[in-house]
């Protein structure tokens, strides 16, 4: 199902163009605002210039340098000016501690890493080689060498989860990032007007480029606090409202909703994970503007479906992006099926990724470029798709993709726990929280054993409900029976010993 096409000449530059294009256009236009600052297009571009001249003279081009995606305008300063000088920029999950943030900094080759002073503590133990540079360095006026950009190069690494195993690399490109800036701002009506609030964890790749890209103000709202999300988006006149699922959950249900109101928000816009439909309906009908959910992956740079503001359908993440298309697959013969069938989803388009960082790492692309996602769904007679399962094992707490492997491995390695396995439990607030369940060694109490596991994980993947069992169940062939365990994960838990 392909949409309108795209307007090329808007999407043939380098990322890192993006910001110097609006600066030009409107320097004084407000780009970012976070609590009492507020960065211009222009200053904004002059500090990536400064941090770009910094960088250009510490390690060069072509390093990866690491930049934690803490919702703040030092995000923004740092990874467009590692684009600049010439590097590729790996965003950091600023909640990754231990193994899995070793693997990152590993994996990617890093020379140098900006760090929080938490992330700062976490790096410290593992004596690793990237020199590590305070987020909110100084630095000394400057211009960055004027480079020659290859627009399929790749300017950017997301790790991502994957359902065993290690974080995979994301390789992004220039064409690939620029490309999906434009969809985004098309398909969310953004333009220099617009004022853009993100009420997130953490600062995504897809609202700063989009905003960026149309020329439009963000104003970052980093607190959990919904309620007070949405007076700062009175006080600042957006024009959409960012946010997660769990917290517009959380909106729908607070005893203060009936007093809040929304002067200017035109729409509040979701993705991540799926929002309730009931949820979704109670917050349109008492702000009075659409509330609209998206779609896509880490391997589309991210975005490939949003709901339309103009004709929502709540329960759909939405049509396609300009220029991508999108087909359900039958999940053993990979037939195409018709609209109404559920099967796989695949996905195509110019945002799709250069590959993995592991080039033996497969892909998941056929040969006539289509993506498959592992996401089961279905699509309508016009086009929008419903999502309704996952063929893989991960699950989202809140906003993030989780792996139960990297929660097993930490728990595995508990004295107490011969065997375990982990799997999702639903939860109305937060769409799934990790549930596990153990084989003892010793007479333990597994409250201690899953306290033991949180301190070393992040929070979205700390254990809620911890049960021990006789047994893992498992296929003849050895593999841990999973949708029976699912079951176990239900309210009724299964036999203790």
């Amino acid at each position: 199902m392909p949409d309108t096409t795209l307007e090329p000449d808007t999407t043939r530059v380098a990322l890192d163009a993006l910001l110097r294009r609006a600066a030009l256009a409107r320097p004084e236009h407000p780009a970012v605002i976070a609590g009492d600052t507020t960065l211009s297009f222009a200053e904004l571009d002059a500090r990536v210039d400064a941090a770009a001249a910094m960088l250009a003279g510490t390690v060069g081009t072509g390093a990866v340098v690491g930049v934690p995606g803490t919702l703040t305008p030092e995000f923004a300063v740092l990874f467009y000016a590692v684009a600049r000088s010439g590097n590729t920029v790996v965003t950091v999950n600023p909640f990754l501690r231990g193994e899995p943030l070793a693997h990152i900094l590993h994996a990617s080759g890093m020379r140098l890493l900006f760090v929080t002073p938490e992330l700062a503590e976490r790096v410290e133990p593992f004596g690793l080689d990237p020199r590590t540079v305070p987020v909110d360095a100084p630095f000394p006026p400057g211009r960055a060498p004027e480079l020659p950009v290859d627009l399929d190069a790749t300017v950017c690494v997301h790790f991502t989860s994957g359902t065993t195993g290690p974080a995979k690399g994301v390789r992004l490109s220039h064409r690939n990032l620029t490309v999906n800036a434009a969809q985004v701002a098309a398909g969310h009506g953004l333009d220099h007007t617009s004022v853009v609030l993100n009420h997130l964890p953490t600062y995504h790749l897809m609202h700063l480029n989009s905003a960026v890209f149309a020329g439009a103000t963000q104003v970052l709202c980093p607190g959990d606090d919904t309620a007070a999300a949405i007076e700062a988006a009175n006080e600042h006149r957006a024009t959409r409202f960012y946010s997660l699922p769990v917290r517009l959950l959380r909106l729908a249900d607070d005893p203060r909703l009936p007093e809040l109101k929304l002067a200017t928000v035109e729409a509040i816009m979701s993705g991540g994970s799926a929002l309730a439909p009931a949820a979704a309906s109670k917050l349109s009908h008492h702000f009075g503007v659409p509330v609209t959910q998206g779609y896509g992956l880490a391997e589309t740079s991210p975005l490939t479906h949003t709901d339309r503001i103009t004709a929502p359908r709540i329960g759909s993440v939405g049509t396609v992006v300009a220029g991508t298309g999108c087909r359900i697959v039958d999940l053993d013969s990979r037939a195409v099926l018709p609209a109404g069938e559920r099967g796989e989803v695949q996905l195509r388009g110019p945002q799709l990724m250069s590959g993995y960082l592991d080039p033996a790492q497969p892909t998941g692309i056929d040969a006539d470029g289509w993506l498959s996602t592992g996401d089961v769904g279905y699509q309508d007679d016009d086009g929008y798709l419903f999502l309704v399962d996952r063929l893989k094992d991960v699950f989202k707490v809140d906003n993030w993709l989780v792996s139960p492997s990297e929660i097993e491995a930490v728990l595995a390695k508990h004295p107490a726990v011969r065997e375990c396995v982990v799997v999702d439990r639903p939860d109305s607030y937060r769409g799934a929280v990790p549930c596990a369940f153990v084989v003892l060694a010793s007479a333990t109490p597994v409250e201690d054993i899953s306290a033991w596991v949180n301190a070393q994980v992040p929070y979205y993947q700390q254990i809620q409900h911890i049960s021990p069992v006789e047994a893992i169940p498992r296929s003849p062939n050895g593999k841990v029976a999973r949708r029976d365990i699912r079951a176990w994960a239900a309210p009724t838990p299964p036999p203790t010993q």
